[in-house]
């Protein structure tokens, strides 16, 4: 390779590395509630649900408030949970837990590293009962967390109240 043709290589490597095209921008998930309504018409004309584990929290605390909150979530829309028998959807949930590291925090005095924050992740899916792969409703959040135990069935309750704020209401839409 020519010396230009070398020069001309690590210009462009450098302009791609310090402006990201806009589809590399699109690909960040930022913090707040996404949800995706796949049939709504289906959503309302339901009155039953059974609840199938999913990727629940390996703290079973946390896995029996994220349930009791979705159960109290589908409730309040006049959905009633079946434990046995034929239901008119499915509800399942996932959760992740992960660190992300705050790149434009000045980095500490002691050992150079940048401040680090969990950031949870909850999804919710509602599907058709015969065909599971068939999503009828797909509600996510993400959000930073606070690690102080007496706070999660606050912040578990206010995330599940978030994402079915997106769910379809009779005679209103999302």
């Amino acid at each position: 390779m020519s010396p230009s043709s070398y020069i001309a290589v690590v210009v462009a490597a450098t302009f791609a590395c310090a402006y990201p095209s806009p589809a590399s921008a699109q690909k960040k998930t930022p913090y707040g509630v996404t949800a995706d309504v796949a049939n709504a018409p289906a959503l309302l004309k339901a009155a039953t649900y059974a609840f199938t584990p999913g990727q629940p929290s390996y703290d079973k605390t946390v896995d029996q408030a994220i349930i009791t909150a979705i159960d109290r979530e589908m409730s309040a829309r006049g959905v009633k949970k079946v434990t046995s028998g034929p239901s008119d959807v499915v509800v399942t949930y996932l959760s992740v837990r992960r660190t992300d590291v705050d790149l434009k925090s000045t980095p500490s005095a002691k050992d150079g590293t940048l401040r680090e924050y969990a950031v949870g992740t909850l999804v919710v899916s509602i599907s058709d009962p015969v065909d599971r792969q068939k999503k009828l409703f797909n509600g996510r959040i993400d959000k930073p967390l606070d690690l102080d135990p007496a706070t999660y069935e606050a912040t578990i309750n206010a995330a599940v109240a978030a994402i079915f704020e997106k769910y379809p209401l009779k005679g209103k839409t999302p």
